[in-house]
């Protein structure tokens, strides 16, 4: 479905952005959900992990289980893919930075 298409677009999209707002470029999957609820992208704890698992495919982030967390760190593809110089399907390419 179109739809759902466009939302995991989104989710992947704001995931990256907030690993690239990060001093380490890196945080766990709870500050990760917390961020993207702000961007207005609420999403379960197991659609979170879904989609950094799908990231890591991509080799856009990589994962540590630490705990009970997910640590995600971006890669350089996943901080190109966030900043828009590498377009990856599956991701909504950012607007222009004004």
């Amino acid at each position: 479905m179109a739809f759902n298409k466009i939302m995991n677009e989104h989710h992947r999209l704001s995931i990256l952005h907030c690993l690239a707002a990060m001093d380490s470029y890196s945080t766990n999957d709870s500050i990760i959900q917390s961020v993207c609820a702000e961007y207005g992208n609420n999403m379960t704890t197991d659609k979170i992990r879904t989609h950094l698992h799908w990231l890591k495919e991509q080799d856009l982030v990589s994962l540590e289980e630490t705990g009970p967390y997910l640590v995600a760190s971006l890669t350089g593809r996943g901080i190109d893919a966030e900043a828009g110089r590498a377009i990856v399907p599956g991701i909504k390419r950012p607007g222009p930075r004004i």
